[in-house]
């Protein structure tokens, strides 16, 4: 699932320990469930667990789904599928939340689209490239965001992300060197077509960004009015195409498979997404990411074992550049974070010093009058 999860590093803590208090968030729940009185350990715990089992099952359906002899060139007509069943799990959240609409539907027209081109180039680029190359390339989000960051918000980067951006490019050309070496499945239209989704995953990041900031929009909100918004562009697309047809046609003949794998690995995915963002709420996102990229480095390893496939030791190394290239931009991230604090408590020592000796000039001027 394509959801963008906001996280506000500058509220960050390091690590998850069982000191910290729980008056910041007075209230914690995993899939509805309050588990406030259980210790922070537990909940860490309980949470990974959740990660882990809802994006495995994730992965897994997603995969099986591709694997289904005569799908692979039904990867659009699987992301108008998924579409609807989060537009369905998205307005019985809202109901259950009675949220409403606060970002205008001009901005969601814009999101809408953006989550299409995301969803749907990532669902349809596994009919040309395995799942593990897939994986990778979303780890390698970082590259489009940061250039879009640059371009769409003006931000400015250091030293380390340009440094992990760019060990991320090179295990990700020797991931896919590999593959495309070895891989019977493989094609240049599945590099190209996961790199749209990463393009659009890198806009679509940084425009929610700035609408939910502006607005105070929550999850619930966006989930619902940007996949509902993009089912309707899909359906009107392969309508026009004719691609609607056949999708119904073929899914038709095999109803288990494809409808049925596919409303589990959405609401697998579904579910995933609110168990992380409680993740970040109680131990931060720097433990999030850890659990998050662990849990990408398991989805691949299980689909070598579960989905025949050839592998190399290319696989290996050049996967652990990546994840080190997330690594260096998550301490990149914590070392921007204690710099800016360092810089917050020389400035207030600096005004309490400079208030200090303003309190004390008068005194000096009475006594050289006496």
């Amino acid at each position: 699932m394509s959801t963008k999860i906001l996280i506000d590093t500058s509220k960050d803590n390091n690590v998850c320990t069982s000191n910290q208090t729980d008056n910041a968030n007075p209230k914690v729940e995993v899939l509805y469930c309050d588990i406030s009185h259980y210790s922070q350990n537990f909940q860490f715990c309980l949470c990974c667990l959740g990660v882990f089992l809802f994006y495995l099952i994730y992965g897994y359906f997603q995969e099986l789904i591709f694997s289904l002899d005569g799908f692979k060139p039904f990867g659009w007509y699987l992301t108008l599928v998924q579409f609807a069943y989060y537009t369905v799990f998205g307005y019985a959240e809202s109901l259950f939340k009675k949220v409403t609409r606060r970002i205008p539907l001009r901005t969601y027209s814009l999101l809408a689209l953006l989550t299409l081109g995301t969803m749907g180039f990532s669902n349809s680029s596994l009919g040309y490239l395995n799942y593990p190359t897939q994986v990778i390339f979303k780890c390698c989000k970082l590259i489009p965001v940061l250039i879009g960051g640059i371009i769409i918000q003006q931000k400015r980067y250091g030293v380390l992300d340009f440094l992990a951006a760019g060990l991320m490019c090179v295990g990700l050309a020797l991931f896919t060197l590999a593959d495309s070496q070895i891989s019977p499945n493989f094609s240049y239209m599945g590099v190209f077509m996961i790199s749209c989704a990463l393009l659009c995953d890198a806009a679509i990041g940084n425009f929610q960004e700035k609408s939910m900031k502006n607005y105070q929009a929550t999850n619930c909100e966006v989930v619902l009015y940007s996949y509902s918004i993009g089912f309707v562009y899909l359906f009107f697309i392969m309508i026009f195409n004719g691609n609607l047809q056949k999708g119904i046609t073929f899914c038709a003949r095999h109803p288990l498979e494809t409808y049925g794998y596919a409303f589990v690995f959405s609401l697998s995915g579904y579910l995933g997404i609110q168990i992380v963002l409680t993740l970040v709420k109680t131990c931060g996102a720097f433990a999030a990411v850890t659990v998050t990229t662990c849990r990408k480095a398991v989805t691949i390893m299980l689909s070598f074992l579960f989905f025949a496939k050839p592998f190399t030791f290319q696989y290996l190394w050049s996967g652990l550049l990546v994840v080190l290239g997330i690594y260096l931009n998550i301490y990149s991230k914590k070392q921007s974070n204690i710099s800016s604090f360092n810089q917050r408590l020389n400035n207030i020592l600096f005004t309490l010093q400079r208030l200090y000796r303003n309190s004390q000039s008068p005194r000096k001027l009475n006594l050289s009058h006496v």
